[in-house]
């Protein structure tokens, strides 16, 4: 099973989509219960833009328990997928459970603030994105107003006059 799982994430790191899906297909009909396999199967769906597809595998990859790193990104794609379906309130739901267990991940916050943006959430998702920007980027003009724009980044609408 290993060397199959192997092949199939090599597969896709190549380019070779299909071929991937349709071996992690068989492994998934054959391991029902892995949840490594699950999530692989499901990272190979939504890469073929077969997001409906996708969404039972991250659910029962979740379910299953996956390694932290792994459980991670399973998050991101489950929630990412979901949001792509419209499911906005799914979506939202699931990135609040991944940032309850990966707080400090800067990629599900910025995911999340995509699915508050549809939800019509844009304060938030601008505090959050500001937010990110201000703890990730390297820009040094940027960092030389990290005061003024973490101050302002949950005040936006804000008018002082």
């Amino acid at each position: 099973m290993i060397k199959q799982l192997n092949e199939a994430t090599n597969l896709r790191k190549n380019g070779s989509y299909k071929q991937s899906k349709e071996l992690l297909m068989e492994l998934v009909k054959e391991y029902p219960e892995d949840a490594s396999i699950n999530y692989q199967c499901a990272w190979s769906c939504d890469i073929l833009g077969e997001e409906a597809k996708a969404v039972p595998f991250y659910e029962k990859a979740i379910q299953l328990g996956l390694p932290s790193e792994d459980l991670q990104e399973a998050f991101l794609g489950l929630g990412s997928t979901y949001r792509t379906l419209g499911e906005y309130e799914q979506s939202k739901s699931t990135f609040e459970k991944g940032m309850e267990l990966f707080p400090n991940s800067k990629a599900l916050h910025t995911f999340y603030a995509m699915t508050l943006y549809n939800l019509n959430e844009h304060s938030k998702a601008m505090e959050l994105l500001l937010k990110c920007l201000i703890d990730t980027t390297n820009d040094q003009e940027i960092l030389s107003y990290k005061k003024a724009i973490d101050f302002y980044s949950n005040q936006l609408d804000e008018v002082w006059r």
